[in-house]
């Protein structure tokens, strides 16, 4: 199966949708180049889009059925009144039907919308009225209203007007007109007002002085004036509430003042005042920021020995600080502080934690204590699997999310768009595109449509596994359904291709993300790289490399990585080093991708004393562990099983990392391997990488046909996959099991596979080399297929019978021998002249000429 721009490409596996949504045939160059389908798509984008309320707008109505039908009435018609209409006119049809109360709910809706315009209009229209004149209810309103708005001048006008008007200012209207000024800052205004307030004999209220105390705090009072206020109301007979307590607590986490803040906390608990959770959130963020958030849990345990146990709140405020710090034995502390007090853990309590252990990587701390949490009988809501999924996805443990995702639909728990999210975005960084596949069908059941996140994760998850189709059928699928693709969305894509060197259709990717508008970001720049390497178009790569700095694209590790890559790939040593000694300048330490790159080619060129060089300082490599054992593992230091465990422990360590890190260091690895002559551990190395579901394409076997398929892999690791392929073959051969009717060795994919340009891919090319010197007239390319080498069964049992003849006499032997060659030092360094001149190995009979290309235009 081959995914090509041809109009005859069709997509075999349909989308888990509707089939409505998909288009009758899909192919990548329809999929971009069409007009048609997106010029629909934004016009169901535009009719589909909720209008705008504005308040002027004749359109805008009140909700029906939330006030009596007058007022309902009246509400629309004063909407509906253009600038310069009469209210006069709007009013004439309600005179003497509508109450003051039914005045303040059209007051009131208005505030809701924010038009003091209007409410002002109607407001100077009651005033001139007898039927209607506002009383001190409607002023209240409009004062409020008007010192929300920051109108200040109009706010004190209206006050003003009060006692002229005859109406007289309770505390409601002092309140009021007090609040206005400290919510703009003016807190000085707001104690005059609250002075002459008592000079007219109006008795402030607790609201009141709250308001009072609110302003001077959030306007700069020192903590004396604070305190004054606090006394004042208190001598006046007013028992402060928790929200007077709480804005002195809140003003003493503004101003970082502990002391202060242990007396009023201390305070409020023997008036009998029960804190809430904005109490112990202004604990918490005074005590800090001073670095002493031990302070609250001595707080807290006051008060459980006082016997006014803290509810569950106050400890989750406290987990969460010591969380955002990431003090994992202090949140522990307060856990088990609470416990032992006998407040009940929530949900939110273990979520905390959950997340706290899985930042620290402390993953079997992490399922001790959900499963702790379960038999306490506190149910997991979706939020703790939220948490659940997103940091085993993180972790690199891919199966158990998919796994708690049955565990969630089993508890009845349901899921939200968060949690698909975490899935997908699990199962596309793990490859695992069944799973995926599954959640969206799910999804589809449930009526729920996935993000542009969720689709991502699709994406990622076929490209890993090397579905191309399946890919490009996820992405036709998000754009019909008008979930507009991100640069995320994108480059998930390029990449999914550019493992497998279908340089072709990133170009076309490309293409398509530029016609959306949408800029190239570092990640896509290096899958451009990536495929045009791993498709053996060096001089694009490289052009690629300078396209991006002129963009004014920082590159990244990974970049400096894969342009490394592409000198190595073309055998080009003196780039190559030089590469290499420019990454380690930038004060980053080359991955041991890059050390293997660099094995290779000084193996490929007879550079054995550099390549023992680069070993040794691999293996003394204290800042790295993993750099330390791979160089270890090469010289066949870890080989019996006991020590093989450390190995298989680097690369559960890798795998963590997603599929997309693993295929670039098993390809690094092999390659160095298989070119050192590390033959045998290659082949065991590519069992571990297949064992942890890398290369998922890499070997089928049906009744008709036995395949490799190592169009993703490096040289080093198609030819150990190949090597493998044929043993295997051999081996089922001699026990009797039946021939396929083909064999075929995937070498290329995608557009090139109708183009003989295939048989100059690397992998081609070292395939057709490998397999014409191991197994003669054999593997051709067919005519139908550029991208493939083929065996027909009579051909393959010729070879394989003449193995089982020669093989009587020794029954081990081997069609391809495997074997490690011990790592001496050879003594003598091969000159760089021998390297150019192409006599190091017949490697390199491609080097002088891709030097040239790739220094010319680099220039």
């Amino acid at each position: 199966m081959t995914l090509t721009l041809s109009p005859s490409l069709s997509v075999p596996n349909p989308s888990p949708f509707t089939p409505t949504l998909l288009y009758p045939i899909t192919t990548l160059r329809q999929l971009f180049f069409t007009p048609s389908p997106k010029r629909r798509l934004q016009f169901q984008t535009r009719a589909a889009k909720p209008k705008d309320l504005i308040p002027a707008n004749p359109s805008v109505t009140v909700e029906k059925g939330k006030y009596s039908y007058d007022v309902e009435t009246l509400i629309n018609r004063l909407t509906a009144l253009p600038p310069r209409g009469s209210i006069a006119r709007c009013l004439d049809p309600f005179k003497n039907k509508l109450s003051l109360n039914d005045f303040a709910l059209v007051f009131k809706e208005f505030a809701q919308r924010g038009d003091w315009q209007r409410s002002l209009r109607l407001f100077k229209y009651m005033q001139r009225q007898i039927w209607c004149k506002p009383n001190e209810h409607i002023y209240t309103i409009m004062i409020t209203l008007l010192g929300r708005e920051g109108l200040l001048d109009k706010c004190r006008e209206v006050f003003d007007e009060m006692p002229s008007n005859g109406v007289v200012r309770s505390v409601y209207a002092y309140t009021a007109i007090i609040n206005a000024y400290g919510r703009n800052g003016q807190f000085h205004a707001s104690l005059e007002l609250l002075d002459g307030m008592k000079q007219e004999r109006v008795s402030p209220s607790i609201l009141t002085y709250n308001t009072v105390i609110n302003a001077c705090a959030r306007g700069g009072l020192d903590w004396e004036g604070l305190l004054g206020l606090f006394a004042e109301m208190r001598h006046e007979g007013i028992q402060p509430d928790v929200i007077t307590y709480n804005t002195l607590l809140g003003a003493c986490a503004h101003r970082g003042l502990g002391d202060e803040a242990e007396m009023v906390f201390r305070t409020m608990n023997e008036s009998g005042i029960v804190p809430d959770i904005n109490t112990y959130s202004y604990l918490v963020q005074t005590f800090g920021k001073l670095n002493r958030l031990e302070k609250v849990s001595e707080l807290l345990r006051e008060m459980e020995s006082g016997g006014n146990l803290p509810d569950v709140t106050s400890y989750n405020v406290l987990l969460e600080a010591y969380a955002e710090s990431g003090s994992l034995k202090e949140a522990m502390g307060v856990f088990r502080q609470m416990q032992a007090a006998g407040c009940v853990p929530n949900a939110a309590t273990y979520s905390v934690l959950l997340n706290l252990y899985g930042k620290h990587g402390r993953y079997d701390d992490v399922r001790d204590l959900f499963l702790e949490m379960k038999v306490s009988n506190t149910d997991p809501d979706a939020g703790t699997y939220n948490i659940l999924i997103q940091v085993f996805g993180e972790g690199g443990y891919f199966k158990e999310v998919v796994t708690l995702f049955h565990d969630m639909v089993e508890e009845d728990i349901e899921p939200n768009m968060e949690t698909y999210e975490g899935l997908i975005f699990a199962c596309g960084k793990g490859g695992l595109y069944e799973d995926a596949k599954k959640i969206l069908l799910h999804m589809n059941e449930k009526g729920i449509v996935p993000s542009c996140r969720a689709y991502t994760g699709v994406i990622e998850a076929y490209g890993q596994a090397a579905l191309y189709e399946e890919a490009l059928v996820a992405f036709n699928t998000m754009n019909e359904v008008g979930s507009n693709p991100t640069v995320e969305t994108y480059n998930s894509f390029v990449h999914a291709f550019a493992r497998g060197g279908l340089y072709k259709e990133v170009e076309v990717i490309l293409y398509r993300m530029n016609e959306s508008g949408l800029k190239r970001d570092v990640h896509s720049f290096n899958g451009v790289i990536e495929a045009f390497r791993q498709g053996g178009q060096y001089e694009e790569a490289v052009k690629a490399y300078v396209e991006m700095e002129k963009a004014n694209c920082e590159p990244n590790e990974l970049t400096l990585e894969a342009v490394l890559s592409v000198y190595c790939s073309a055998g080009l040593v003196d780039e190559s080093e030089e590469q290499f000694q420019e990454i380690k300048a930038s004060g980053i330490l080359p991955s041991v991708m890059c050390y293997c790159m660099m094995l290779a080619l000084y193996a490929k060129n007879d550079r054995s004393n550099d390549a023992y060089n680069l070993i040794d300082e691999m293996i003394t490599m204290r800042v790295s562990d993993i750099h330390q054992v791979i160089g270890q593992m090469i010289k066949g230091d870890f080989d019996d099983e006991s020590n093989w465990q450390i190995v298989e422990y680097i690369f559960d360590k890798l795998n963590s990392e997603g599929c997309g890190l693993g295929m670039r260091f098993y390809n690094a690895l092999l390659e160095a391997l298989w070119w050192m002559f590390q033959r045998e551990r290659a082949a065991r190395v590519l069992n571990e990488a297949s064992k942890r579901g890398l290369f998922p394409e890499l070997f089928r076997k049906s009744k008709l046909v036995w395949s490799v398929d190592a169009h993703r892999m490096s040289e080093g690791g198609a030819l150990t996959a190949l090597s493998v392929w044929l043993n295997n073959m051999q081996e089922m051969f001699m026990t009797g099991d039946d021939l396929p009717e083909l064999a075929t060795v995937v070498v290329v994919r995608g557009h090139m596979e109708k183009n003989t340009d295939a048989q100059d891919f690397p992998i081609a090319k070292a395939a057709i080399s490998f397999l014409q010197d191991n197994v003669p007239s054999s593997f051709t390319f067919p005519g139908w297929n550029k991208g493939r080498l083929v065996c027909e069964q009579s051909q393959l049992r010729r070879i394989l019978s003449s193995t089982e003849s020669s093989s009587s006499r020794k029954k081990m032997d081997k069609l391809i021998s495997l074997s490690n060659t011990p790592l001496i030092t050879a003594g003598v360094k091969t000159s760089k002249s021998d390297v150019r001149s192409g006599k190091a190995n017949d490697v390199d009979s491609r080097t002088d000429s891709t030097r040239t290309e790739l220094l010319t235009s680099a220039v």
